[in-house]
């Protein structure tokens, strides 16, 4: 028998238990399991129109399946992880839990749901289908091979400086992520979080200021997990009064020299959306090629 527990905030217990379920899920597929951002929410607090919801069954200590909804300031996004043991039953547990998942957003007004998948297969399709979801925006994961043929372009950046330029940077972000449905509407509370996660590099934040004003970033980040390490542009933004200037491309390669040339790392790694052309071009012309294809699951939930 399998029970399904829904929590607007996980207590200690659940957080080590899905921590637990996401490592070993981790581990079997290469990948991370549920979006970064919105984990921290859940685990760190949560913030409203959160929920947890962990699926457990009998004669098991551990959960089986996990899923959690959350409210963007434009839709509200899903995710889903099931144990690698029990995927045999993907085709109950998942759509048992996304159910449940948008009763919660039923409860809550309704509205347009995203739920994303890492490199999905034809197992998350049906899981979707069955569910009234559809196929909807890809994401890519782009790689390299580091160092650089090129030479660093020359760009005067400095790190950041926590409690300094948290402000600056908020509303630099927020305004080149004005309709992004997770870099976008970040607040304080969004930043702290980040910057206390065990990877967080003040070093390899870099900023680029421009008549006396922040007009971009290049966010790294160290995946010392990976073997090898793997580094990442986290977050490359240019603030919109700064756009089509190149400046976004030199951040880039500020980011990919600091990679190499301060960590050694030999592959970086970045996600982009593959409707964002331009961006994708950008990219491609840096050397980075498609390694994987992420996907958002997408529909429309009646208010209850």
């Amino acid at each position: 028998m399998r029970t399904l527990t829904v929590k607007r905030q996980l207590d200690t217990d659940d957080v080590a238990a899905v921590h637990e379920l996401l490592a070993i899920a981790e581990r079997v597929d290469g990948h991370r399991a549920v979006d970064e951002h919105r984990w921290l929410d859940m685990a760190q607090g949560g913030r409203k129109s959160f929920a947890g919801l962990v699926a457990w069954q009998d004669g098991h200590d551990h959960p089986v399946g996990y899923a959690q909804v959350s409210r963007g300031r434009q839709s509200w996004a899903l995710d889903m992880v099931i144990d690698p043991h029990h995927r045999s039953e993907s085709l109950s547990i998942g759509p048992e839990m996304l159910r449940a998942a948008l009763e919660v957003i039923r409860s809550e007004g309704g509205g347009h749901v995203h739920l994303w998948v890492y490199q999905p297969s034809a197992v998350h399709d049906e899981i979707s289908a069955r569910v009234g979801l559809r196929r909807g925006r890809d994401l890519l994961q782009m790689r390299r091979p580091l160092p650089l043929e090129t030479p660093p372009p020359g760009l005067e950046v400095r790190a950041f400086r926590p409690g300094e330029d948290d402000a600056r940077w908020l509303e630099v972000n927020n305004r080149a992520f004005a309709l992004h449905p997770e870099q976008g509407g970040w607040d304080l509370d969004t930043l702290a979080d980040h910057l206390r996660e065990p990877w967080f590099d003040p070093a390899g934040f870099l900023l680029h200021e421009r008549e006396g004003r922040l007009a971009g970033f290049c966010w790294t980040k160290v995946h010392a997990d990976h073997d090898p390490p793997l580094g990442e542009l986290y977050v490359v933004a240019v603030d919109p009064d700064f756009q089509g200037q190149g400046l976004g491309r030199q951040l880039a390669l500020a980011g990919l020299h600091w990679l190499h040339d301060e960590r050694g790392l030999t592959s970086v790694m970045l996600y982009v959306d593959a409707a964002n052309r331009r961006a994708v071009a950008v990219y491609e012309d840096l050397g980075f090629v498609v390694n994987h294809t992420d996907r958002a699951y997408v529909g429309d939930v009646d208010p209850g």
